[in-house]
């Protein structure tokens, strides 16, 4: 992630297509172009969506990512706080760690105390308790406190498709 705004003048058929997209993931560029017709009397071609669909992705519009089922993993969101004394040796190596652990689904500073979250899946919580060790054993020093809170029963798992429409630029964010 780079942190730079997508730069992407939005149409409103493209915050159509995102939204029907986030609907159903799977629909096809032809099946998009019928439901634009449709739903919003937006008559396009399909070739045209499959254009705007792979320039969005292109200029980072939208990430794609798989995301199995909830029911397959346990979540825990972690909070990390850094030992101050220790920052400068290891900082950018347990945050890359981190960053890169294949049981981390999302990753991000918070303001208030400064800290790292992360929302993490695990196979069990063996599993959990196996990587929170060995975070320690190599990023110790560095590491002043994790702490995990278990995410149980996850309700939704999802982007809502309404959320997108603040995306249109007549349609001001708020």
């Amino acid at each position: 992630m780079t942190g730079d705004a997508p730069d992407w003048e939005f149409k409103p058929r493209d915050v159509y297509v995102l939204r029907e997209l986030s609907r159903d993931p799977q629909l096809s560029s032809r099946d998009l172009a019928r439901i634009l017709e449709e739903k919003y009397d937006i008559d396009v071609s399909h070739v045209t969506v499959s254009e705007s669909i792979r320039g969005m992705r292109e200029h980072g519009v939208f990430r794609e990512a798989v995301i199995p089922n909830e029911e397959y993993f346990i979540f825990g969101l972690f909070e990390f706080k850094l030992n101050p004394e220790n920052f400068d040796d290891g900082w950018r190596d347990a945050m890359e760690y981190i960053r890169d652990s294949p049981n981390t689904l999302f990753y991000f500073l918070s303001d208030g105390e400064y800290q790292w979250k992360s929302v993490m899946m695990f196979a069990s919580r063996q599993a959990e308790s196996k990587w929170i060790h060995e975070f320690y054993k190599t990023h110790g020093p560095v590491v002043e406190n994790i702490r995990n809170s278990v995410i149980h029963n996850v309700l939704k798992f999802r982007t809502d498709p309404e959320i997108l429409a603040s995306l249109d630029e007549n349609n001001p964010r708020e």
